[in-house]
């Protein structure tokens, strides 16, 4: 028993120590996302956007949602959804290297759904009800 005891207490040697490289300096191993340009940085806030456009008297009911996230690589990635009200619809993706250009997509799609009678679903049900 004491045998048994003294092997469970020995000493292990640390994974740090173990799978080390050269192009790594440091004994922390995140360090290498450093190295290879990896930021890891996040979005300045978030943006998300649901609206719809119904029209009984034609039939109509759409729906049209975008955001800004990230990919795994740390580029902005603005998703579109769109569709039929109840459908799943279709879906688009558009990747950016900057934040900044994707928000300035963001912007110019809500002027332009906008423009075209898109709202936001709160306020459609208000104006129809």
């Amino acid at each position: 028993m004491r045998a048994v005891r003294q092997w469970r207490l020995a000493p292990v040697p640390s994974i740090t120590n173990l799978n080390r490289s050269h192009v790594i300096d440091s004994n922390v191993s995140l360090d290498v996302a450093i190295l290879f340009g990896d930021h890891g940085s996040m979005l300045a806030q978030p943006y998300h956007l649901y609206i719809e456009r119904a029209d009984p008297a034609k039939n109509m009911a759409r729906y049209y949602a975008m955001e800004i996230g990230q990919t795994m690589f740390g580029e902005a990635c603005l998703i579109r959804r769109w569709g039929r009200i109840g459908q799943h619809g279709q879906e688009k993706q558009h990747v950016f290297e900057r934040e900044e250009e994707a928000v300035r997509l963001f912007l110019a799609l809500v002027k332009q759904k906008r423009a075209r009678g898109y709202q936001p679903r709160s306020t459609l049900r208000y104006l129809q009800g």
